[in-house]
């Protein structure tokens, strides 16, 4: 079991527990229905390898903090994962192989985090894995920067490796180049893939929609490439002890990433279907799994089976699992008596708490000044950043527009990249994901799925668009990220339509599980920052204006900001304490909604304007509360926001009017634009006036207009 490949051995016991894996595969896949038994029965000798030999784990200790992460990023061969995890001692039975993608199994079609011992992310959607890969490894230099800066590399018990299998698909998607690019450019030695060279899809062969030279795309971002070609003297001869030369000079590689390129038939060794892209993603039929089994040698008739030895013999890597793991408690240990206060901060953050008294750290804003709630947002977090070592994070090379660059913190960088404005080296804070999003909302993913870091990415509202497939995961994962998403309506102004988002609020908060939150301004800014970094179980979007907002005086009838954290709350009351219309509001527009009221209330109707962040944060609160906030028996309603009033309606009932914005905006300075598009504390008054009419209140609002 050594993990030395000079005294490799491969013995006839590991060659027949890579034909059961391949039987398994292919049992797993009848028995379902459904699935994908090709990429599992070719990549079964590389999956067993790395489980056996290679990857630091301890089946009995899943969450281990000093293990290796493994990542399969072709989540469509889940197989691949589940059947190693069972072979090597995890929590997964045989049973639950013959469960595969049925319900409430811990055998989904997809892996997926949380939900079965062993899968460090979920997969499925092609490129996301190899982009979290890329975050993990990033996450390991960073904490290993927090905890252990100074110990050499490969001594510390923070030193491990992030190793990921990846297919045609994975690097077809475009969210593979941003990530590999950004690897190669952060030199992440402690990154290793394995590339599923096989040449098919779906629609069969890849040369349909592939020609590109992979292994010299991969040289030219820089990461260090090995290739095995198990098809090169013409006939299929799988080399393992090739492979494993090939995992021992990357995992010896630390100065770049590595790329190892796998040359295999998928599906082999079935007869009629191998390296066909019916094998891919199809069960292979009941006469071509007996043909298969009778090449291996095994018994056609026989279904699901593993021979005791062979489960035996797989069983050993816990032994193995329990060797490296004693040999890194004394390691661990030591570091623990040499660091007590590092080793507290670890503890703290690998739990995700937040230590005692930081949000006196949180700054207040003075009522009077004008500031736009991006820039109150860069305040917050530079006030955080000595007292929350865990949060980090950058943009998509937008850091002065998104501020999301703490004041004095440097960049997370390798020191030869440091530039005159961003100053660093490798244990840097500060992230520059360059013009990535996807990649960047899938490397946050992978930070965050690592460890107890908490990190932030920005960009403008508008792209959330192109981070989206990764923001959903975040959701569906229920990580701790949090998006800084700026220039969040028309109000950004000479950009003008391409960049002014308009559905992208509602179109973010159907995610379930993704908390939107648009702060009216400073002050709110800053609870709404507390509210997040409160929450550690969902990720949260910060939606900030690129205009100046006036802050708020609180008290004298605007009540204190803390309100934000229930989501939605009553900013300013009718004057005699019983509305007859509500307004609700976010964001910028929130101004808007008290200079109405205080129209409305000279005009001699008791108004209410209710500041609502985050719909997701108040649609947990108690009926009680919701009901306080919006009473029932007050139906005239308006809701003001500078997007579609697409979810709106909900809240303003069939008697409601909606301020908002149900087309592309222009280009304009921002209050041309708001005036134009009658966006104004005047159109929601006539939008009052016109709500109560529906409501049949008497004469209320007769003679006014109800136009823009």
């Amino acid at each position: 079991m050594s993990r030395d490949s000079s005294t490799f051995e491969w013995s006839d016991l590991d060659r027949r527990a890579v034909d059961t894996v391949r039987a398994l595969a292919m049992d797993a896949v009848e028995e379902a229905g459904s699935g994908h038994p090709g990429t599992a029965m070719s990549l079964a000798p590389a999956a067993y390898l790395l489980f056996q030999r290679f990857l630091r784990h301890d089946p009995t200790d899943p969450a281990w903090p000093g293990r290796d992460r493994f990542v399969l990023s072709c989540g469509h061969s889940s197989l691949t994962l589940y059947i190693q995890l069972y072979l090597s001692g995890y929590p997964l039975t045989l049973d639950d192989l013959k469960s595969l993608r049925k319900w409430d199994s811990l055998t989904p079609g997809h892996p997926e985090h949380g939900h079965t011992a062993g899968v460090e992310t979920t997969t499925g959607p092609l490129g996301q894995g190899l982009a979290n890969a890329v975050g993990m490894a990033m996450a390991a230099r960073r904490e290993r920067g927090l905890y252990d800066p100074d110990t050499d590399q490969g001594d510390s018990p923070f030193d491990h490796t992030i190793w990921t299998f990846v297919s045609d698909g994975d690097i077809e998607e475009g969210i593979s180049h941003e990530a590999s690019a950004l690897a190669a450019h952060q030199r992440l030695g402690n990154l290793v893939v394995l590339y599923d060279d096989n040449h098919i899809s779906i629609e069969d062969d890849t040369r349909i929609a592939l020609s590109e030279d992979v292994r010299a795309r991969y040289e030219a971002y820089g990461w260090h490439v090995q290739h095995v070609d198990w098809t090169v003297d013409g006939e299929y001869s799988e080399n393992v002890q090739k492979l494993a030369e090939a995992y021992a000079a990357a995992r010896a590689e630390t100065s770049r990433p590595s790329f190892i390129a796998l040359r295999t038939i998928i599906g082999w060794p079935a007869p009629n279907k191998q390296n066909t892209g019916k094998i891919h993603g199809s069960a292979l039929g009941a006469d071509e799994v007996a043909a298969t089994k009778r090449i291996l040698g095994l018994d056609p008739e026989m279904s699901f089976d593993v021979p005791a030895d062979v489960l035996e013999h797989s069983h050993r890597v816990v032994e193995r699992g329990r060797e490296l793991r004693a040999e890194w408690d004394k390691s661990y240990t030591a570091w623990r008596e040499g660091n007590p206060e590092r080793a507290a901060e670890f503890d703290r953050i690998s739990a995700r708490r937040l230590p005692e008294g930081w949000t006196a750290k949180l700054p207040e804003f003075e009522p009077g000044k004008d500031l736009a709630t991006r820039a109150a947002s860069g305040e917050v977090l530079t006030a955080l950043a000595g007292v929350l070592p865990e949060l980090w994070g950058g943009s998509a090379d937008l850091a002065e527009s998104n501020n999301t660059t703490m004041k004095g913190e440097p960049s997370f960088i390798p020191e030869e990249f440091q530039t005159k404005d961003f100053p660093g080296g490798p244990h840097g804070r500060t992230l520059h994901f360059g013009i990535r999003e996807h990649a960047m909302g899938a490397i946050l993913n992978g930070i965050a799925l690592h460890g107890g870091t908490r990190p932030y990415g920005g960009t403008f509202l508008v792209f959330s668009d192109y981070m989206r497939p990764a923001v959903r995961l975040a959701a569906l994962m229920k990580l701790p990220v949090t998006y800084v998403w700026t220039h969040d309506s028309i109000g950004l102004g000479e950009d003008g339509p391409t960049h002014q988002p308009v559905e992208h609020l509602w179109a973010l908060r159907a995610i379930p599980g993704l908390d939107v939150v648009r702060p009216g301004d400073p002050n709110e800014t800053a609870v709404a920052w507390r509210t997040i970094l409160e929450h550690a179980d969902r990720p949260a979007g910060l939606a900030l204006t690129r205009q100046k907002l006036p802050t708020f005086e609180r008290g004298n009838g605007i009540a204190p900001a803390d309100g934000v954290a229930k989501g939605g709350y009553v900013l300013a009351d009718a004057s005699n304490g019983s509305p007859e219309v509500i307004i609700i509001a976010t964001g910028s527009e929130v101004q808007l909604a008290v200079q109405a009221r205080e129209t409305l209330e000279a005009e001699g109707t008791p108004a209410r304007v209710v500041s609502m962040p985050c719909v997701e944060w108040f649609e947990e609160q108690d009926e009680a509360y919701k009901q306080q906030v919006l009473p029932p028996a007050v139906r005239a309603r308006v809701s003001v926001e500078a997007g579609v009033a697409l979810g709106w309606r909900a809240y303003v009932g069939d008697t409601g009017e909606s301020v908002s914005l149900e087309h592309f905006g222009a280009s304009a300075d921002y209050k041309t634009l708001y005036e134009q598009f009658g966006i104004t504390a005047e159109r929601v008054v006539a939008a009052a006036h016109s709500s109560l009419i529906k409501t049949g209140a008497g004469d209320a609002g007769r003679g006014h207009t109800t136009g823009n």
